[in-house]
């Protein structure tokens, strides 16, 4: 049994995230900014606290006394690359300080690299809409990747797209970037909370689709 910290409790994956961490016996600080607006979260093993990924203290605080931290954060009112890099820093140093170990972050698949070694969020076809948000997951991947801190991180993304239709089978499988991929926001959670019980992989991002 372990104490995981979930920041972004809130959306899909950050919600399912917190069901298959609750479905091992874990018990989880749910993170978001505003928990009045989700109090169904609240429950045995689940304490829903308010705070902001962007502030190292807040992180440092919150964080302190937990194994593990999952995040799932987003916001829609802010620049992508301000958000995510500011994230990544606080992250990185909050939970640094706080001494938690290990960090797993959801991403996107469209900053992962193609056969040839582009990203496939620069290939031919991309849908432009999408780039401004995808440069900034980049630019928070890559703010982890040089941070100076001993932090055991792990990017983690569908290898495609989520499928919000689809329900729990139960299995995936690690895959490089497959635009075609899909996976549903149960079957992500077990990848996530496998690399937090069992860490397979280390300062890397991977995608993992359906088996």
């Amino acid at each position: 049994m372990s104490r995981i910290i979930i920041f972004g409790a809130g959306g899909r994956a950050g919600r399912a995230a917190v069901g298959e961490a609750l479905r091992r016996g874990h018990h989880v600080t749910a993170v978001v900014r505003e928990p009045a607006k989700y109090r169904e979260l609240e429950g045995p093993g689940v304490r829903l606290v308010a705070g902001d990924v962007t502030e190292v203290g807040a992180v440092a605080d919150l964080a302190t006394g937990h194994d593990a931290a999952i995040s799932a954060v987003h916001d829609g009112g802010a620049l992508p690359d301000v958000f995510f890099t500011a994230a990544a820093r606080a992250l990185s140093d909050g939970l640094t300080r706080a001494g938690v170990p290990r960090l797993i972050s959801v991403g996107l698949s469209a900053t992962m690299e193609t056969a040839d070694g582009t990203p496939l969020m620069d290939t031919p076809g991309f849908p432009q809409e999408y780039r401004l948000f995808s440069h900034g997951h980049a630019a928070g991947t890559a703010v982890l990747r040089t941070a100076a801190t001993a932090l055991d991180w792990l990017v983690v993304s569908p290898a495609g797209d989520f499928d919000h239709e689809r329900t729990r089978s139960g299995r995936y499988t690690t895959a490089t970037v497959d635009a075609a991929a899909r996976i549903s926001c149960s079957d992500f959670a077990i990848a996530l909370l496998d690399e937090v019980d069992a860490p397979g992989h280390h300062r890397t991002h991977i995608g993992v689709k359906e088996a």
